[in-house]
């Protein structure tokens, strides 16, 4: 990280001119003080990368400079310089806290080779804070899972807009997974190896909410003891996420509008302008025309928002998916909780996908949960899931389901549906609400493995559409 503006402290006056000098030459902007009083009034007023000051000096010295600089400006190094080094001294200015020591007389490369230091060392301190931070939001860190046509046009979606740094509006139901494909989505862009940082608009007041965004100055409002920096700032040339950007009051809502244009702000109860280069991800669960034509949500940052949308479809519209979720939830719980639990019972399987989920990805990891905590034993049944009665599964399935396996459930479904369609491989896929690679794969497995599946229907029977069966037209 470099270190752009800096701030010495030196009494002596043709030491201060020469390092000042000698900074100006690495492109490095400064103020000086010309004692240790100065020094702290212009910390207290102004914003420095790095304090670099002389320890001797008369009234206020380096240590108490440094003090000042550790309340007022935390996370800004300090550099001490003096040209009585011994090894106890070296020791002391440590434990008080100074990043770095020079030693005089120096040259102009050692102190680039100290400027190299201190900034590699903030590069890693503001990495960590940002891990922590990240650390902290991360409620999850499951996968995008499902063989859906529903799911697979969501990732083909997001793989087609990760190269750009165009903002996205991921729309969805509570509960489906709106961060996961943000997640995702950063994870596909270039900018992977940036930090990812989510903010929840809907858990904060607006003056938390303001703070948290754009970070704020000491002293801006009663308990703000340091200054503190924002999530723009954190997300620099990474992901912002806005959950449930709906929630923003119009106040705010302003302030968005004008990152999301001129990519810069101040923080609060600053004058500094700060540029940063951030690609926002948004979602909401909320009709969000609605909300502008009622007045609450801004219609310019709705459509500065709205560059490239996405729906996230609820489980109820993809309960195909459902068995692979499910199972994917056990691996984890049972790991997470030390339990031997390795399956469920084609009955539980069949409740689960014959309910229609109301609460989504959410609701099912839950239920799951649940389950795996209480399991006896190695297989869920159905009566251990907490779930009220859905709908009846058909009695031939029933009838098939007893006493097998969850593999066999599965395969039983899928042959009766390709010979009730005829062979139609495409139509078993959308009954399914599977792709029609995934029946494929299916029964190319199923043949190896020696079972009897229909041949494929030929010619015009095969393209034939659902709604022209449906009407009864002849073939």
């Amino acid at each position: 990280m470099k270190l752009a503006s800096a701030l010495v402290v030196e009494d002596d006056q043709l030491g201060r001119e020469y390092i000042v000098e000698a900074l100006a030459g690495l492109g490095v902007a400064v103020r000086s003080a010309k004692n240790g009083r100065e020094a702290v009034e212009l910390l207290g007023r102004e914003e420095f990368d790095v304090v670099l000051t002389d320890l001797r000096m008369p009234q206020v010295d380096g240590l108490g400079v440094l003090k000042a600089a550790r309340e007022l400006a935390p996370g800004v190094p300090v550099a001490l310089m003096t040209a009585h080094g011994t090894l106890d001294f070296a020791v002391d200015a440590l434990r008080a806290g100074a990043d770095d020591i020079l030693l005089k007389p120096f040259d102009p490369e050692q102190l680039a080779l100290l400027f190299e230091r201190l900034g590699a060392r903030k590069a890693l301190q503001h990495e960590n804070r940002r891990l922590r931070r990240q650390l902290e939001d991360d409620s999850s860190t499951r996968e995008l899972i499902g063989g859906s046509p529903a799911m697979e046009r969501v990732r083909d979606e997001l793989r087609r807009v990760a190269a750009s740094k165009a903002t996205v509006f991921i729309r969805g139901e509570s509960g489906t997974g709106k961060e996961l494909a943000a997640r995702a989505l950063h994870q596909l862009s270039p900018r992977k190896d940036g930090p990812f940082v989510r903010v929840n608009c809907a858990a904060l007041s607006e003056t938390l909410l303001e703070s948290e965004l754009f970070g704020h100055e000491r002293g801006a409002f009663t308990g703000a003891m340091q200054r503190r920096e924002g999530r723009f700032e954190l997300a620099h040339q990474g992901t912002l996420l806005l959950d449930e950007v709906s929630e923003v009051s119009p106040r705010i809502q302003a302030k968005l509008l004008r990152v999301l244009e001129e990519e810069e702000f101040e923080r609060v109860g600053g004058t500094r302008t700060l540029q940063v280069d951030v690609r926002v991800i948004a979602t909401s669960n909320r009709d969000l025309e609605k909300a502008i034509a009622d007045g609450t949500f801004r219609e310019d940052l709705f459509y500065r928002l709205h560059v490239v949308p996405l729906r996230l479809p609820p489980l109820r519209e993809r309960l195909g998916d459902v068995p692979e979720l499910a199972q994917a939830f056990l691996a984890r719980f049972a790991r997470e909780n030390g339990k031997e639990v390795r399956s469920f019972s084609p009955d539980a399987l069949l409740r689960l996908a014959s309910y229609r989920w109301p609460g989504n990805v959410r609701e099912l990891s839950n239920v799951v949960q649940r389950a795996v905590v209480l399991a006896a034993g190695d297989v869920i049944d159905s009566d251990a899931l907490p779930l009220p009665a859905g709908e009846p599964p058909r009695g031939e399935m029933l009838a098939a389901a007893v006493g097998m396996r969850a593999e066999d459930v599965e395969r039983e479904l899928i042959l009766s549906t390709l010979r009730s369609t005829a062979g139609n491989r495409t139509r078993t896929a959308s009954l399914l609400d599977v792709t029609a690679r995934t029946i494929n794969n299916k029964l190319r497995l199923y043949r190896a493995q020696g079972f009897d599946v229909p041949e494929p229907t030929r010619g015009v029977a095969r393209q034939r559409a659902p709604e022209l069966e449906a009407a009864g037209v002849p073939s």
